[in-house]
C-alpha cells in the first residue's frame, strides 16, 4: 500500500502579496515623498532653469504641473467612463445585445 501524504496545514495564516501588506505601503508612500522631496530639492542646485515661458521658472513647477495634470487626467478618465457607461443589462443572459 503507498503511504498517503499529510493534509496541507491550513492553521497558518496565509501571507498576504508584498504590495498590499500595510508596512510595504508605509514605505512606498515614504519613498515617494522623499524622492519627490529630493528631486525638487534638487532645482534649488540649477545656477541657471532656462525657461520657454513664465510659470516654468517657478520652483516645483514640475512637480505640480505633474500632479495638476495627473489629477486632471483622472478626473476625464472618470467623466469618459460616465459618458460611454453601458448600463449592467447591456448584453442579455444569453450574451446577445440588447439595444
Amino acid at each position: 500500500m503507498a503511504s498517503q501524504s499529510p493534509p496541507p496545514d491550513t492553521s497558518a495564516p496565509e501571507q498576504k502579496h508584498w504590495l498590499v501588506r500595510p508596512s510595504t505601503i508605509r514605505l512606498l508612500w515614504i519613498g515617494g515623498i522623499a524622492l519627490l522631496v529630493g528631486v525638487t530639492g534638487a532645482e534649488l542646485t540649477l545656477d541657471d532653469p532656462h525657461t520657454y515661458f513664465g510659470a516654468d521658472g517657478l520652483f516645483g513647477f514640475n512637480a505640480w504641473y505633474g500632479f495638476l495634470t495627473c489629477a486632471a487626467m483622472v478626473v476625464g478618465a472618470k467623466l469618459l467612463g460616465y459618458a460611454i457607461k453601458r448600463p449592467d443589462d447591456y448584453y442579455g443572459p444569453d450574451g446577445e445585445e440588447t439595444r
